[in-house]
């Protein structure tokens, strides 16, 4: 049984949290889907300036909190979430920069597998190499409502990497070779850590950059225009 107290990362009370969570790693962007969404939202936690809000989204009890940047920081609070806090699922909404030259600003990426160049599973002490994937139905609500909405979209593997600023600016090409979509910093740990607690997962991200057109958005379009993913993240929920 989950050993359901409070954490020195979350100063939530139990029960403030809702077993579904949809986090990004901004917590700005967390408090504008809060507000933007959620019904009579509640601010249940801020610490270190991580924002949590509970609140109702069509029915449903439903909480919006950052997770920061990086497996680490993710690898955190959602551990603490699924062990501490009896959260089943979590939508990770974020941005990823692509390495497709078929995917532009904007387009949706629904992650199928999340490839990892982290020692984060080395943990679990496995006699091989993990696979770290998405639960698939929720990886099937997600296509489908992406399909009804119209907008551009793709399923498959994405790269989580501990790097942002690599000694070798030519490496991710060769994970390009490979068809992975697009990277980001977060989502094999969320992966692993839902797999581990035996609970739900799934990781969506929109377009922000390109490593192949060198397309890129600001700050403030990351924090307040990735609607589209929201959208899909608060009815799969």
């Amino acid at each position: 049984m989950a050993n359901l107290t409070p954490t020195p990362h979350i100063g939530a009370k139990l029960g403030e949290i809702a077993e579904r969570v949809i986090m990004a790693g901004d917590p700005l962007r967390a408090k504008f889907m809060a507000e933007r969404y959620l019904e009579n939202p509640k601010l249940v936690n801020q610490v270190r300036g991580m924002y949590c809000y509970t609140g109702t989204y069509k029915g449903k009890e439903v909480s919006v909190m950052g997770h920061g940047m990086g497996i680490s920081s993710i690898g955190i609070y959602t551990f603490e979430l699924f062990n501490f806090y009896g959260v089943k699922r979590i939508i990770r909404t974020g941005s990823a920069g692509a390495y497709q030259p078929d995917l532009h600003i904007g387009d949706i990426v629904i992650a199928q597998g999340a490839c990892d160049n982290s020692n984060f599973a080395a943990q679990y002490n496995l006699p091989g190499t993990y696979a770290p994937i998405a639960d698939y139905e929720m990886l099937s609500a997600a296509v489908e409502k992406a399909k009804s909405m119209g907008v551009n979209y793709a399923v498959g593997n994405i790269l989580a990497s501990e790097i942002f600023y690599n000694d070798n600016p030519e490496a991710w090409k060769q994970w390009q070779k490979m068809g992975v979509l697009a990277v980001e910093m977060e989502a094999s740990a969320l992966y692993m850590n839902a797999a581990r607690s035996g609970n739900q997962a799934l990781c969506i991200c929109t377009i922000s950059d390109s490593l192949v057109t060198h397309e890129e958005t600001t700050a403030e379009q990351r924090e307040k225009t990735f609607t589209d993913m929201m959208e899909i993240a608060f009815d799969i929920i």
